[in-house]
């Protein structure tokens, strides 16, 4: 049987892996600055996780939620404490497709209503309602079709006033990533956050924030979303939730009410992703990863801007957009085949993303800015 040819694939294979450090099986090492599209949070292999799955799975590893799984609660209390909303409800999954299908589906079960507002550029999934709400039609096949979403500009407030003044008493939901990760590291504004926290309020809608890859400490803040200074509906999240290991979650408000059958999976909230989330949520405590990841996450972006060829540097934290002055293909390309970098790309041709390790060491840091100054040195001079 061959393998289902979808993903256009770096010809290297990672064997081995620790902190940000990644090696092939010919021993060569490499510095990981992707982290898997965002997913390595605390870093590869971290003793502290590795241990903590490794004690469950020596205990049970899986039931499914049919019965009682305490680490589920202990994982509930430890993400309302970390991220400031301990009267949250969490609902387990297995991805941030999951998750946001999850969502969209609860909002409207919640308002009985039928129509999504989505953004032009944003991504949230590939399932059924996700990849509906997804500005991408390639991956959208002709059954996930619907006219249940409307897709206005990034950061277009008169255009989402519009919306709501024509459409509000259809609206179920508003889902919006707070930095928008495949579409080029961009920073949805404060008082745009803000105004779909009013319209939602205003219009009885569920104000979604797509924190899958945003959100777990990676903008400095635990959910991106947060520098508005309110706070959404639902919470999605996956990604560096679990460092790897599949999980996916919706923090839900209170006044979203629960029943029996209203939402449910085998997989999800299973003994081994519990344990690996609770021990990325005790390491982002204990070794303060969120005021890390602000710091690093400013000093990576003050130094980008001052290097020749990079035309803007957007994100928050350690996610980060560099945009270049030339299409960024080559430059990543060079990057890994004679620097040992690994970076991301985007839908803008012209932006590097930068999704390391929320632990990432400043040494590393000037690593990459001298290689990327180097790099771009030297197409410049030609």
């Amino acid at each position: 049987m061959k393998l289902f040819d979808v993903y256009p694939l770096i010809p290297i294979e990672p064997v081995k892996a620790l902190g940000s450090r990644l090696w092939d099986a010919e021993g060569t090492e490499y510095l990981d600055l992707y982290g898997g599209h965002a997913v390595i949070s605390i870093g590869h292999t971290h003793p502290y996780y590795v241990q903590k799955i490794t004690d469950q799975l020596n205990k049970i590893g899986f039931y499914s939620n049919s019965v009682i799984i305490s680490q589920q609660q202990e994982l509930a209390d430890k993400l309302g404490a970390l991220s400031g909303h301990p009267d949250y409800q969490l609902f387990l999954c297995n991805s941030g497709a999951e998750a946001n299908e999850n969502a969209l589906k609860l909002a409207s079960f919640h308002n009985g209503k039928k129509k999504v507002i989505a953004f032009k550029k944003g991504f949230h999934g590939r399932t059924s309602l996700a990849v509906a709400a997804t500005d991408n039609p390639s991956i959208v096949a002709p059954v996930n079709e619907t006219s249940n979403v409307i897709f206005l500009p990034w950061n277009d407030e008169a255009a989402l006033k519009e919306a709501f003044e024509k459409h509000g008493n259809e609206i179920s939901s508003v889902i919006i990533e707070g930095i928008q990760g495949v579409g080029g590291i961009h920073e949805a504004s404060i008082s745009m956050l803000r105004l779909i926290r009013t319209l939602c309020d205003t219009h009885n809608a569920v104000y979604i924030a797509d924190s899958v890859q945003c959100g777990y400490g990676r903008s400095g803040k635990f959910y991106s979303h947060d520098f508005a200074g309110v706070s959404a509906d639902i919470y999605s999240m996956a990604k560096g939730m679990g460092n790897g290991f599949p999980i996916g979650g919706i923090s839900i408000a209170p006044h979203l009410k629960p029943k029996h059958g209203l939402l449910g999976t085998t997989f999800g909230g299973n003994h081994l992703a519990c344990a690996a989330a609770i021990a990325v949520l005790d390491i982002i405590k204990q070794e303060s990863l969120l005021e890390h990841t602000a710091q690093i996450g400013d000093y990576i972006i003050a130094q980008s801007r001052k290097i020749q060829g990079v035309k803007e540097v957007r994100g928050k934290g350690l996610m980060i957009g560099i945009e270049l002055e030339i299409p960024c293909a080559d430059i990543r390309n060079t990057l890994l085949s004679e620097y040992k970098i690994f970076t991301g790309s985007s839908s803008d041709k012209n932006t590097i993303r930068i999704l390391p390790a929320l632990n990432l060491k400043k040494a590393d840091a000037d690593l990459f800015l001298n290689a990327l100054t180097s790099v771009l040195n030297k197409v410049l001079v030609k």
